[in-house]
């Protein structure tokens, strides 16, 4: 059993890492704005508060051995045009202040949720969507992931940045195949279950570290 700290937890990648770590029998506390609104599994403590306020992460942070970051930098639809929910550079910002929070309290493991196309993977992902990407307003979530690994990378910590591909809502259990970008043609899409349990995976096999894989589910 680990004691994890989770932010994002109340999204909906996050609540798929609360549920699958309190099931694998980790002691879990999620920093979340609003506790009433997360039907939270036994073993899943919430600390009400903002990832924004760098007190609040090192209140929630205390006594933790691992990080695992589901945050996402929200718009207001799946729609590439859809206006931007989240502050610009909400993702890196947060992660910054984690990554301070982590050296006060000697936490050594972060497990990072990025994305495909994300740091050096950008020049291999389908020139047609990156040409999207710089038109629409999908450009500020990539500035920000572009962001995160950028400071992950240069931070001292034993990290991993998780790049899955497209998210679907499909059941876990579908097989799942990561690999360090370059290496392998990766799948179209991946289900957050899935995602939730790899990331809960690298944290508890100790794998990938100082890594960024992308991760798919195979057709098998």
């Amino acid at each position: 059993m680990t004691n994890l700290f989770i932010l994002g937890g109340s999204g909906r990648l996050g609540r798929h890492v609360l549920a699958r770590a309190a099931a694998r029998g980790h002691y879990v506390r999620a920093l979340v704005r609003n506790p009433e609104a997360v039907q939270a599994p036994a073993g899943v403590e919430l600390v009400q508060g903002t990832p924004a306020d760098i007190d609040d992460i090192r209140k929630a942070a205390q006594g933790s051995e691992a990080v695992i970051s589901a945050l996402n930098n929200s718009r207001a639809s799946e729609n590439p045009w859809a206006k931007p929910v989240s502050p610009p550079m909400f993702m890196t910002d947060v992660t910054r202040d984690t990554l301070t929070v982590m050296g006060e309290q000697n936490i050594r493991r972060i497990v990072v949720t990025s994305t495909q196309g994300a740091g050096d993977d950008w020049a291999r992902i389908n020139p047609v969507f990156r040409a999207l990407i710089k038109r629409s307003t999908l450009k500020a979530a990539y500035d920000d992931h572009h962001g995160v690994d950028q400071i992950v990378r240069a931070s001292d910590t034993d990290w991993t940045l998780a790049r899955p591909v497209t998210l679907s809502n499909k059941p876990a259990g579908a097989p799942l195949r990561a690999a360090q970008a370059g290496t392998d043609k990766p799948g179209t899409r991946i289900s957050r279950a899935d995602v939730a349990d790899f990331l809960l995976d690298t944290v508890e096999q100790g794998t990938w570290i100082h890594k960024a894989p992308l991760v798919w589910n195979t057709k098998g």
